[in-house]
């Protein structure tokens, strides 16, 4: 019994280290994003007064800017790495905070709204505000993050499903959506922080609280959707527009095709679009000094996502294009 229970315990070593070993080679592979590189959107030249340019920053960091006003979804830059996130405490990196506003050219804006109150959202949106004068607008977890990191009542704006806010020429329409099922959240309860969040902390302080799909519309008569996961709430977007949707594809290329069908036709079909710019897709362990990578095939496969969005684009009649970092572009 000894030597068959000694058989066991090696067996079961074994296979753990060859599913480390797995992990760990699958944690150092990923796509490579140069076949997308002709579908990059070109940077814009020469806008026309009250043209609205978008910037993209990594993760589900945009700007929108018509000339006149200025406002950004989530704000992350510090982007810890992934052993530092996993066994230490952490929270928002100045320095990077600054470079990377600097890259983005970024010196005022009106509102930082973070699409949902994960760490790779929401932990650096306080700052973001603080260096650039912005209201912090979001859920009640997210107001608990800002307040946390001190800033005052005036700075911070609470906002519930359905409430429309106005800065500039822009309407910021805030739909209550779901996060990506993962092992991290599964994608349908709604874990709330609680109390303010005074960093550094571990990364499970930074609870999802409400996860947004944000309608933008802007004077000029333009529309976007902002869908910062992929997760839906099936009807959500009904009788909304938009002609660009930037879609959130982290862990989709994980999904199944029944599961992508869905969540294409409760996005991007429902409102209409007729263009899809996809965002959370990069390796945001990754500090912003290096090129963006593609997540990693441990944990996402992005070569997946988008075979399926340009074979569901050709179908459809909708362009798919890659954002440029930084740089200011048009849509």
């Amino acid at each position: 019994m000894r030597r068959v229970a000694k058989t066991v315990l090696w067996l079961a070593l074994a296979a753990l280290l060859l599913l480390a070993a797995f992990a760990t080679v699958q944690y150092h592979r990923a796509p490579s994003l140069e076949p997308y590189q002709p579908l990059t959107l070109p940077v814009a030249q020469n806008a026309a007064p009250g043209a609205v340019q978008v910037r993209f920053g990594g993760v589900a960091t945009l700007v929108f800017d018509d000339g006149e006003t200025a406002w950004m979804t989530d704000g992350f830059f510090s982007r810890p790495g992934v052993l530092e996130t996993a066994v230490t405490r952490i929270g928002p990196d100045a320095q990077r905070i600054d470079d990377g506003l600097r890259k983005m050219g970024v010196t005022r804006l009106a509102a930082v709204v973070p699409v949902h109150s994960h760490y790779d959202h929401a932990m650096d949106s306080p700052v973001v505000a603080q260096r650039t004068g912005a209201r912090l607008i979001g859920s009640a977890s997210t107001v608990h993050i800002g307040q946390g990191l001190g800033l005052p009542s005036s700075q911070v704006q609470r906002v519930e499903a359905g409430e429309q806010v106005r800065l500039g020429k822009f309407t910021l329409r805030f739909i209550a959506s779901r996060h990506s099922p993962t092992p991290y959240s599964d994608g349908h309860s709604v874990e709330r922080i609680e109390s303010d969040l005074v960093p550094p902390q571990r990364v499970s302080a930074w609870r999802e609280g409400t996860v947004w799909s944000i309608h933008v519309a802007h004077d000029s008569g333009r529309t976007w959707l902002v869908q910062g996961s992929a997760g839906f709430v099936p009807g959500s977007l009904a009788g909304l527009r938009a002609e660009t949707v930037f879609l959130g594809t982290g862990t989709l290329g994980k999904k199944s095709n029944a599961y992508r069908e869905q969540f294409w036709n409760e996005t991007v079909k429902a409102v209409g679009a007729r263009q899809v710019v996809p965002i959370h897709w990069d390796n945001f362990w990754l500090p912003l000094d290096q090129p963006l990578q593609a997540m990693p095939l441990l944990l996402d496969d992005f070569a997946v996502v988008m075979q399926d969005l340009q074979a569901r684009g050709q179908r459809d009649g909708v362009q798919v294009r890659m954002p440029p970092l930084f740089a200011p572009f048009a849509l």
